[in-house]
């Protein structure tokens, strides 16, 4: 097993991606500490897969308040006594047109998707170089951070600043053994995705965007982030890798 006893930290673990990444890691031999803003979506979620085997906790906290990442950060080491690997997955999406959008639900947007990344980043972090023995923080992203789609100005725009993120977290940890990557998913069926899939005369056309023809489902994000949280991908830092189905280059 790729994960045997290292010890992971998953934001918005109780569903969609990282709920499959939490499977994927604890299949693999990790410790998984899953958080999220929902208690009985993390407990359920939890018993999913301490049913399969895993090792799993479950932290409620919301990753755009200081106090509650750390909280988060400081539960794992009273648990575990360390932590290996950062998955910054916590995130929303509301569409809404450019000209729509209010204030209020761009700042909600920036608080939790690009603010909360940082926090989490950072505060993980400092912990990763005070342990002096190297880690992986995997941002969360999208496909949306690298060509926009209407209706999403906020959201592209708080991907976007995900993508640059990574790379400048990448630049200033990567002499400190610390490796910082970012996925960009396309079009994965997560609860975020299930209006615009159960509307089947949207849907349709929307897939013609996606050269395989199909949506994404989230054990292939999964996949990927075990791959940047290994030693598979030891040589690889600041990069952001793209799972989409080929969507972006139609959308490019």
């Amino acid at each position: 097993m790729r994960m045997t006893d290292k010890i992971a930290l998953i934001t918005g673990g109780s569903t969609g991606i990282g709920k499959a990444t939490a499977v994927r890691f604890a299949a693999e031999g990790a410790k998984v500490a899953i958080t999220g803003r929902e208690k009985a979506a993390l407990q359920t979620a939890a018993q999913e897969i301490a049913e399969l085997g895993g090792q799993v906790i479950w932290i409620d906290g919301d990753v755009q308040y200081k106090v509650d990442v750390d909280r988060m950060v400081d539960t794992v080491l009273s648990h575990w006594g360390t932590i290996d690997v950062l998955v910054n997955n916590a995130g929303i999406c509301s569409p809404a047109s450019f000209l729509e959008i209010e204030e209020a639900e761009w700042d909600r947007h920036m608080a939790i998707n690009l603010k909360g990344t940082f926090l989490t980043g950072q505060t993980v972090a400092k912990v990763l170089v005070k342990q002096a023995k190297g880690g992986s923080i995997i941002n969360m992203s999208s496909v949306n951070g690298l060509a926009a789609e209407k209706d999403q100005a906020h959201y592209n725009a708080t991907k976007g600043g995900i993508n640059l993120l990574t790379m400048s977290m990448a630049i200033e940890l990567a002499p400190l053994g610390i490796r910082v990557n970012a996925l960009c998913p396309g079009f994965i069926e997560t609860r975020l995705t299930k209006p615009l899939i159960d509307n089947p005369g949207a849907f349709g056309p929307y897939l013609q965007t996606i050269p395989m023809g199909r949506a994404g489902v989230p054990e292939e994000i999964a996949d990927a982030a075990l791959f940047m949280a290994t030693n598979d991908s030891r040589y690889m830092t600041g990069h952001c890798l793209v799972v989409d189905g080929g969507q972006l280059i139609k959308l490019s």
